[in-house]
């Protein structure tokens, strides 16, 4: 066998009895599944590797070192419409077509309308906006509460 399934069945065996204790297959299933994402995870951290800078380094076939940042993670909609929602964005009147836009210009994002109207309904169930039809276009608009 090789040298990382005995590594692997030693890990196993560790962690049965704690996993063995949970009466639901599904549970237990669902923490060995998340066990072993983190085991890949970290074998490709190590392989790959990072500088001191939190840099990425990849290692060419000779040997060569090639650092470079990781890609930084763009803010989610959520996170966004959370942030206009403290600003006064929603003074006004606001369509989820001009929301989107806004954060396509400001935020260098690219939401679909479907991406937002779901956050948004759920900001205005929460009273933390106002959702009403608009006279001209008989489409929804919000407004902070």
């Amino acid at each position: 066998m090789s040298k990382h399934t005995d590594k692997l069945k030693r890990q196993l065996l560790e962690i049965s009895e704690v996993v063995n204790s949970f009466q639901s297959e599904a549970v237990q299933l669902r923490i060995v599944e998340k066990l072993l994402d983190s085991m890949i995870e970290n074998d490709r951290n190590e392989n790959e590797g990072y500088d001191t800078q939190n840099r990425r380094v990849h290692r060419t076939e000779n040997g060569e070192e090639i650092s470079y940042a990781p890609a930084k993670k763009k803010p989610g909609a959520t996170k966004i419409l959370y942030q206009l929602l403290s600003s006064d964005f929603f003074a006004e009147a606001r369509s989820i077509s001009s929301i989107a836009e806004y954060c396509r210009e400001h935020f260098n994002t690219d939401f679909k309308t479907s991406e937002l109207s779901g956050i948004l309904l759920k900001l205005s169930n929460e009273n933390k906006l106002i959702r009403q039809r608009s006279q001209d276009n008989n489409r929804f608009e919000y407004i902070k509460s």
